[in-house]
């Protein structure tokens, strides 16, 4: 492809995922022709031949990815799910390690890891949706929505901006420490901590990851639908796309629920502990210091979830074909919008995107102590990568690297989940 085709994205072909349309979408909102997008990603079925000309090797069981993840396990680097799928078909799962060290519970597809970060862009496509239904704007101001914030973020903060990582707010630090016991307590701290941010720039200003960008858009959700953001997203997200594994998971269920990786933590003196099962243990780890993820009853609102490799592939079938947003708004979602250092990677809505060998890549990733978690979606070839995992010590960045390496012939280094 050349220069002016990648600056141009070619829209018509985007807006089918590309690759999926060459598998059978044919018009807006059609799904994948012989199969729901639930139904696609089936374990060990419909797997693509060994001879398939779209198939890059490095890709293939045994292929380099294969032979590099094998390794990282094999040296205690990496214990969870990595999964490469191409136009709804499995070409590649592999499992590693256990999901529940005491009660002997291995890791495999079936399994629902812990998504942090990489679950954000599950409240932009629910802003999206009501942007769609006409139920809010995008140039809506947070006052026309919420009301008890500070007359600055009210008056001149809007979803876009807040979607868009360019609000100016900062919000102070979390309580890391606090071991919440009830969704209702969880709720009330975040809509409180999210109501104490501040201007620190001129709206329109990047400014990175600050939380109020993620919890002011699920109040929002919330303030429109009368619903909470846990619930709104299991019906109209996970629902639709038939992610039947995936949710935003309590810590009661964190401990009993036998498909629900539990996550190793590295203590100081180089012990690994359930995180989930020792909530007086700290990360040492200066990225996530002193944090815990058991400590949450359940995810902050706009943030985290759960889910298996597989309901990842499906929803990012749902995104291209129409399940879960009308193709223009599908594209407000993936379209670049704040160009990052350098020339090849931007900030879309909750995400980052990024020119990969001449084509983009859409993803997102996500880490806690014990917990890595990214997935990337092709649009131009059709093919999807997640992976899940639940040890600390897993180098997620070099992981998908070495993905986008196997799918388009970078070279390891080129992009990554965000």
């Amino acid at each position: 492809m050349d220069s002016d085709s990648v600056r141009g994205i070619n829209r018509r072909r985007l807006l089918g995922w590309s690759g999926l349309a060459a598998a059978g979408v044919v018009a807006a909102g059609a799904p994948l022709v012989g199969a729901r997008p639930g139904d696609a990603v089936a374990a060990g079925q419909h797997r693509p031949t060994s001879t398939d000309p779209d198939i890059p090797p490095d890709t293939r069981p045994g292929g380099a990815y294969d032979r590099y993840v094998a390794k990282l396990a094999a040296e205690g680097k990496f214990s969870g799910v990595v999964l490469l799928s191409h136009k709804g078909r499995t070409v590649l799962s592999r499992s590693y390690g256990m999901a529940d060290q005491e009660k002997g519970i291995r890791n495999h597809e079936g399994i629902a890891f812990s998504l942090s970060s990489a679950g954000k862009p599950f409240g932009a496509v629910a802003i999206l949706q009501l942007a769609q239904q006409g139920k809010l704007s995008l140039s809506d101001t947070v006052g026309t929505h919420l009301k008890g914030y500070a007359k600055d973020i009210a008056e001149q903060v809007t979803i876009h901006h807040l979607l868009s990582g360019t609000s100016g707010l900062n919000t102070p630090d979390e309580d890391v420490q606090r071991i919440f016991q009830s969704r209702e307590e969880v709720h009330e701290y975040y809509e409180q901590w999210a109501r104490q941010s501040k201007v620190v720039a001129p709206p329109g200003t990047p400014t990175g990851h600050s939380g109020a960008d993620i919890a002011i858009p699920a109040q929002i959700v919330e303030a429109v639908t009368g619903k909470t953001y846990w619930d709104y997203v299991q019906e109209h997200i996970f629902g639709r796309c038939s992610m039947t594994g995936t949710a935003f998971y309590t810590r009661p269920q964190w401990l009993t629920d036998e498909h629900i990786a539990h996550p190793y933590m590295t203590l100081a003196d180089g012990s690994q502990v359930d995180a989930v099962r020792n909530l007086d243990k700290d990360s040492p780890n200066p990225a996530v210091l002193g944090k815990n993820p058991g400590r949450s009853f359940i995810d902050a609102p706009g943030d985290g979830g759960f889910a298996t490799a597989p309901d990842l592939v499906r929803f990012a079938h749902a995104l291209g074909d129409g399940t879960v947003l009308d193709r223009p708004y599908a594209e407000l979602l993936t379209g670049a919008k704040i160009p990052h250092s350098g020339s090849s990677s931007f900030g879309a809505y909750d995400m980052p995107v990024h020119i990969v060998n001449g084509q983009w890549v859409f993803g997102r990733g996500g880490g806690n102590p014990g917990v890595s978690a990214n997935w990337n979606i092709y649009p131009y070839t059709g093919w999807v990568g997640v992976v899940l995992g639940n040890c600390d010590g897993l180098p997620l960045q070099e992981i998908t690297g070495r993905e986008m390496q196997a799918i388009t012939g970078a070279s390891p280094g080129d992009g990554g989940g965000g």
